[in-house]
């Protein structure tokens, strides 16, 4: 009768007598389950442990309820599969109690899932399946070896050219420089591809006793050069920093696996939309930004494939056939630079961006380029005329996923 009522068919063992013992209001067995985090204990796991998978909370969240039992559910397998202590843990975050927490994370969606690696959050958050085989096999990939070794020099020719690669050369394994090295991969390993060549491998790059390690640029997408780490390599947050500096790219491309990650900011988005083989347009635009654009923080600069999102192009008015060309998504109307081709007039580019912050861009699109006080209504239908909505915010987290905060909730 209780099964029945709780589903325990549904659930592995253990959490099966979790649900029977919480209906019974029966404190839960110590071993099973999500880990309980509070202020008291949530240091100390995060510094102690490689991996520790977080999932944020709120009691009376409909979608926080429903993924408790399969998270609960998921460190259980993980405690199988990965028995030993320090590799990896599963915690649980109430952000009705642990507001401190909560605020510390800053979480304003309910249930959010984190990732702590080596005690450093990633800033992505893991918006995958949720299913407890998913869970695992996400954990699984997370406890991975970061880096390919490579056998020779020659090797490294055959490397994707369209990824931002960060490669390391050392006499040993055994290293003390290459065990910093190992632990900064793991942490970037989203943003770069790290590989290391050993002894004989690396003797051409590599002086020996002296570690080496060279930033590659993505040179098919970029007119980047080669760089060379001239910092210590027994400073882990030194390497870090000049790591992440180098694998996260000022202009980045926006999939519809990162839209989600990338719209949930509320950033302005500067877009290239572009042929899916015109690599030289992405090289340039990059370039140009790169030269033009460096103050421009408080924006997202992306490209994009223009025939995978073909949608927000038609609601500009254009389609495959008119790439490439650029445009600004403000989250609530889209913007089309003029003409592509303006890129490389200096300053174009940046004047458009101030344009949209000065509301020239939505004053031109009404009265054209002497504006007036007042909206010309729209002759057919007596009402003002407006540019064509956002179509990214659509692409955002969904409500059907997510109990969305304000951000003063908390």
């Amino acid at each position: 009768m209780i099964g029945a009522r709780i589903g325990i068919g549904k659930l592995g063992p253990c959490m099966a007598l979790v649900a029977v013992l919480q209906l019974l209001q029966q404190p839960q067995p110590a071993d099973c389950g999500a880990v309980p985090m509070t202020s008291d204990n949530i240091d100390m796991t995060l510094a102690s442990n490689e991996l520790v998978f977080l999932n944020f909370y709120a009691e009376w969240c409909r979608f926080s309820n429903i993924l408790a039992p399969i998270f609960g559910e998921a460190a259980d397998k993980i405690k199988e599969e990965f028995p030993e202590a320090g590799k990896v843990v599963l915690g649980k975050v109430d952000c009705d109690k642990e507001t401190a927490i909560a605020s510390r994370f800053h979480i304003n969606k309910y249930p959010t899932l984190k990732i702590v690696r080596n005690g450093q959050l990633s800033k992505r958050e893991y918006r995958g399946q949720r299913s407890a085989d998913a869970f695992l096999e996400f954990v699984k990939k997370q406890l991975e070896d970061p880096i390919q070794e490579f056998k020779s020099l020659k090797d490294l020719e055959n490397l994707d050219s369209k990824k931002r690669l960060i490669l390391g050369y050392f006499d040993r394994r055994d290293q003390p420089e290459y065990d910093i090295f190992r632990k900064v991969a793991t942490n970037l390993k989203e943003d770069c591809q790290f590989h290391v060549g050993f002894g004989d491998a690396a003797q051409a790059m590599h002086p020996p006793g002296t570690p080496i390690i060279v930033f590659r640029p993505d040179v098919a997408l970029s007119h980047e050069n080669d760089e060379t780490y001239t910092g210590t390599l027994q400073n882990f947050d030194e390497l870090k920093i000049w790591i992440q500096e180098k694998c996260v790219p000022l202009v980045r491309e926006i999939t519809f696996e990162n839209a989600e990650e990338l719209t949930e900011e509320g950033l302005p988005f500067l877009i290239l939309f572009h042929r899916p083989d015109d690599l030289n347009s992405i090289k340039d635009y990059k370039s140009i930004i790169e030269r033009q654009l460096l103050d421009e923080k408080q924006r997202e600069l992306l490209t994009a494939d223009g025939k995978r999102f073909a949608h927000p192009l038609h609601h500009l008015g254009k389609s495959e056939d008119d790439l490439p060309l650029i445009a600004i998504d403000s989250f609530k109307h889209m913007y089309l630079f003029p003409h592509f081709s303006d890129m490389y007039s200096p300053g174009k580019l940046k004047q458009f961006l101030q344009d949209l912050y000065s509301g020239k861009l939505h004053r031109e699109f009404h009265y054209g380029p002497d504006p007036t006080n007042d909206i010309e209504p729209d002759p057919h239908t007596g009402k003002g005329t407006s540019p064509p909505e956002s179509k990214f915010k659509e692409l955002g987290p969904s409500k059907h996923r997510y109990t969305l905060l304000e951000k003063d909730e908390l």
